[in-house]
């Protein structure tokens, strides 16, 4: 199986932050009612993955299982953003388009003005974008409207410009201690997830520090005390902290079951995204890879990095839409 450098670059931070995910690996729950996957025979070939970064550790860890059942399947993996899944698909210089957002109406009318049809949209695990702090800072909470104040230069949830974190009640060292901001780059559909649901579609601050991946957002935030940044919860380590988020029912923390049941306010599914004919359904390759995914044993390895499984009614009908039952 061939991974990119980049990705052998995320590898080595994904061991050094490995006890971390066993930690939450322990504590996330699987449904023992998914089902278990049946190898087919004959499946052989090369798969391109090209997408989302927020993905990008667990597209590895699910051609690396796979690959198991398959030694003759090659797959690559590339993790620049979301944005850049649409046109591989479209071109053909990828058959698996990993994405931490839907596509917008134009990329879907892109691929359907080529192939005469719209591309099959996957969920494939949850998670719950987390806003990091450092570890060691005293903040537990934050409404959106702060979340707004903090990264958005308009503001649109109203309320005051929020520099320093005596702006949200801290005291002492606290109180003068400038925020610095971290967040990915527009390539991103975490920026543009973020950025919806937070910041009503406003402008981020100049002061952003944008970052190339998921992992550099949260290695920023743990080296830098009065850090703050988004990212998804897969990507958490004991260096920082994800503050619960309250939107009109409170403080609502960024928990499995919160998350599944969409409580917790910044939520979302991470997405696959496939080129299937109606008439044909996905190529056997890509269907027995969807089939993986969706498994109990595809699933498990969604807990391996630190994001959480489908339910498996869930996982069942995204499968059966996905053409790959």
């Amino acid at each position: 199986m061939k991974i990119n450098t980049s990705l052998k670059r995320l590898a080595v931070a994904a061991a050094f932050t490995g006890c971390v995910c066993l930690a939450k690996a322990q504590a996330i729950k699987l449904d023992e009612t998914l089902p278990a996957y049946q190898p087919v025979s004959g499946i052989s070939g090369k798969l391109t993955s090209i997408g989302s970064d927020t993905l990008n550790n667990l597209m590895t860890y699910w051609a690396e299982e796979f690959q198991k059942f398959y030694p003759n399947v090659k797959i690559e993996v590339e993790g620049k953003g979301s944005s850049t899944a649409p046109p591989a698909l479209i071109a053909g210089t990828a058959q698996l388009g990993p994405m931490s957002r839907k596509m917008k109406a134009e990329e879907v009318d892109a691929f359907e003005k080529k192939y005469g049809y719209k591309p099959r949209l996957i969920g494939v695990a949850i998670d719950a974008l987390a806003v990091y702090v450092n570890k060691d800072n005293p903040i537990q909470s934050l409404t959106f409207q702060q979340v707004d104040a903090i990264f958005s230069s308009t503001r649109k949830r109203g309320g005051q410009d929020i520099k320093t974190w005596g702006d949200l009640g801290l005291t002492g060292e606290w109180a003068a201690k400038p925020i610095s901001l971290y967040g990915r780059n527009s390539a991103s559909g975490t920026y543009g997830f973020f950025k919806e649901i937070t910041m009503k579609n406003g402008d981020y601050k100049g002061s952003v520090k944008e970052q190339p991946g998921s992992a550099s957002v949260v290695q920023g935030v743990e080296n830098e005390l009065g850090g703050v940044g988004y990212s998804g919860i897969g990507y958490k380590t004991s260096g920082v902290k994800a503050l619960a988020i309250s939107d009109k029912a409170g403080p609502v923390e960024a928990t499995q079951t919160n998350a599944e049941s969409f409580k917790y306010p910044i939520a979302r599914y991470l997405y696959i995204y496939i080129n299937a004919n109606p008439a044909s359904g996905p190529d056997p390759l890509v269907k027995e890879f969807i089939r993986f995914v969706m498994s109990k044993e595809g699933q498990q390895v969604v807990i391996k990095d630190g994001y959480f499984p489908l339910p498996a009614k869930k996982a069942a009908d995204y499968l059966e839409s996905s053409g790959a039952k």
